[in-house]
């Protein structure tokens, strides 16, 4: 589903959200995550070994829910394609420049400053992937 120019205004200026998965069970299960749009697709991080993760591998539905500061949010329904091949490393280094506002030169990483080619080896030791969002609803006070 396209975005309306609002909506991707928002996407682009807010990175805060919940992730909700659904459980075995059946149970929402929500968590706070960072997405961001890269070339048009909403993207978050995450790991091989995330519980999200293995969820997504099950079902792949998820519900995201961005805000910002103030009121404003934006409820996206989607469905997931993880991202975790040989390019995760560089596709998680091209989400984290957009999400830090740092289009060249070392990221921050959990206290950590990290030249780009250190940041790509932690991407590899932490088993980094990349959640893509197809999104099939929008709607919200954005």
């Amino acid at each position: 589903m396209p975005l309306t120019e609002s909506q991707r205004a928002f996407l682009e200026n807010n990175h805060a959200a919940a992730m909700i998965t659904i459980a075995k069970d059946g149970m929402p299960r929500a968590v706070r995550v960072g997405v961001a749009l890269v070339d048009g697709k909403l993207w978050s991080s995450g790991t091989q070994d995330r519980v999200r993760t293995a969820r997504l591998r099950r079902d792949p539905r998820c519900t995201l829910f961005v805000f910002d500061k103030q009121y404003a949010f934006l409820t996206l329904e989607t469905a997931v394609n993880i991202l975790d091949g040989p390019d995760a490393p560089e596709l998680n280094l091209r989400l984290m420049r957009l999400m830090q506002n740092k289009p060249t030169g070392p990221l921050n990483w959990f206290g950590q400053v990290l030249e780009p080619d250190a940041f790509r080896q932690k991407m590899v030791e932490q088993k980094r992937l990349v959640y893509e969002f197809e999104i099939s609803r929008a709607y919200g006070m954005a």
